[in-house]
């Protein structure tokens, strides 16, 4: 029996045990996007208790990691948006450039943007992050996805620092 008669029929099988959507559907953190730039992690609950004070709050504590997986081509940030299942998004406005295996964090609350230091501030004394669950969407300048990852803290944070690792 070819592949594709055997894939048919075992579709047509999954099908009437009324399976098949269960075997097709596939999380958004499941998809690989075609995109140099991932999400390598994100600390989604700020260590301490949340405070969005601008002076004295933890927000710079909150940071998304953004990785440049290439292993040859630079990538500019600016025009890259970040958001979250609500639609609170962050545009890279300014041209950021990562090499090769670059990083980037973008932390929330505000301060001074450094490529030398791998960071670049939300200029926003908000959360972004849910402590619970949420979304988080890379987009590319044209809206194309470049990465996405859900998360609950129950599935995704065994050891409950508030930090998810995704890409290595």
């Amino acid at each position: 029996m070819s592949i594709r008669r055997a894939f048919a029929v075992s579709a047509a099988a999954a099908a009437a045990a009324g399976t098949l959507a269960a075997v097709t559907a596939v999380p958004a953190q499941a998809a690989e996007y075609t995109s140099a730039l991932k999400v390598k992690g994100v600390q989604y609950d700020a260590p301490g208790a949340d405070s969005n004070r601008c002076s004295g709050g933890n927000t710079k504590n909150e940071y998304l990691t953004i990785k440049n997986y290439s292993r040859t081509a630079t990538v500019n940030l600016k025009g890259y948006v970040v958001k979250d299942a609500t639609g609170n998004k962050f545009t890279f406005a300014a041209s950021h450039k990562l090499e090769p295996g670059d990083y980037v964090k973008l932390r929330g609350g505000r301060g001074t943007d450094s490529d030398a230091g791998n960071v670049v501030y939300r200029q926003n004394c908000n959360f972004i992050w849910n402590n619970d669950k949420d979304t988080i969407y890379l987009l590319k300048p044209g809206g194309a996805r470049a990465d996405v990852h859900s998360y609950t803290k129950r599935a995704n944070d065994a050891d409950g620092n508030g930090y998810i690792n995704y890409h290595g």
